[in-house]
């Protein structure tokens, strides 16, 4: 069991020498698990129109300039069949939030026969557990806890990132054009999962105008909503990467000692949660971040490009299990619902009926 740590302890170790760190990892690393995690998923984002304009995105379009405005069910179907062919678990839907808000998506919309994106999702999810028996993880940003509800029938687990508690970057280049980024509004909807027991994902966007300060505030924040309802599964620390064209195409990175410092200290917070690196973004530090407690890679696709952030590859498994390896480590696939959490206080009988049929079929223990 581990000691408990304060925010005042928490934020003298963010502050703390390289020493205190190296002695965090080494207890950080004494017995334990060896195994280390990804999902096999594929990415269907069905629009990139999004209400928000956040100063770091690239993945917004808007209508005049979007190829594709919503993906058809046909579009979809071609994509889960030969996601089967790869052994996919995980049918990933995301894009943007509040898209049905905007009038040629609801047009779109009626013309699939749907009253909502909502809807929408729980018709595709529907058949992506049912026809081709893949468990679908939505992030489609805030709902109502009735639209939650309603959801977790046909998902296996969803996620909102929590980016941060900052309320300040409300007012600055970052998310001044972002009134769903509001970190009250996120938490809210984090609890609202909670309530409904549904294994969720979230996490920190490090790098966009907040201090340590605020990365201990979002993370002793998470630990609170996850301490209430245990519903949180792993943790994203994902760090901030400019990109051409964006009003924060400038920004500079945050460095790579400050996220091992946070991670660090993520993985001595959360004793049941995972932390998740992704790799993408760090390709060569993944097992550094191992080192430092990062226990989860993510979604890792043999088959469709991470379209947030397309300009990064996703690295091939060998490559992880190689640089994992190195260091003593063995990386496993997983499902896009932890172990913990397939029973029937989460999970639908659906999902959890399919759920097990991956398991088998894909050989994951």
């Amino acid at each position: 069991m581990m000691e408990i740590i304060t925010k005042q302890d928490a934020n003298m170790l963010l502050n703390g020498d390289m020493t205190t760190f190296i002695d965090c990892i080494k207890q950080i690393n004494q017995n334990r698990q060896k195994d280390l995690t990804y999902s096999k998923n594929v990415f269907l984002p069905l629009t990139h129109i999004c209400r928000n304009s956040c100063g770091y995105c690239n993945f917004k379009e808007s209508p005049e300039e979007s190829v594709n405005l919503l993906m058809n069910e046909n579009e979809v179907r071609r994509i889960l069949e030969t996601a089967n062919e790869y052994k996919c678990s995980e049918a990933l839907f995301t894009f943007g939030e509040s898209a049905d808000e905007v009038d040629v998506v609801k047009e779109r919309l009626d013309e699939y026969s749907f009253n909502s994106m909502v809807e929408y999702v729980h018709h595709l999810s529907k058949i992506a557990l049912d026809e081709y028996e893949i468990l679908p993880h939505t992030n489609m940003g805030i709902i109502t806890r009735k639209d939650l509800r309603y959801l977790s029938d046909v998902n296996a687990s969803m996620g909102l990132m929590l980016e941060t508690t900052n309320k300040s970057l409300l007012k600055t280049i970052v998310h001044k054009d972002s009134p769903t980024k509001d970190p009250s509004k996120r938490i809210k909807f984090i609890e609202d999962a909670g309530k409904q027991q549904i294994p969720f994902t979230t996490g920190m966007l490090v790098g966009i105008g907040e201090s340590p300060t605020d990365w201990v505030d979002t993370l002793f924040e998470i630990k609170r909503l996850h301490e209430k309802y245990n519903h949180i599964q792993e943790i994203i620390i994902q760090n901030f990467k400019p990109k051409i064209n964006t009003p924060m195409a400038d920004y500079p990175e945050v460095p790579v000692t400050d996220l091992i410092k946070l991670t660090v200290l993520a993985s001595l917070l959360f004793e049941d949660v995972s932390i998740q690196i992704p790799p993408n973004l760090n390709i060569n530090l993944v097992s550094l971040f191992a080192i430092a407690g990062a226990d989860d890679f993510g979604g890792i696709s043999p088959l469709t490009s991470d379209y947030i952030n397309p300009e990064l590859p996703w690295p091939s498994v060998s490559n992880l299990k190689r640089q994992l390896g190195s260091i003593g480590y063995n990386l496993k696939e997983r499902l896009p619902v932890y172990d913990k959490y397939i029973n029937d206080s989460y999970l639908s009988q659906d999902v959890l009926d399919v759920a097990g049929k991956i398991k088998k079929r894909n050989n994951i223990l």
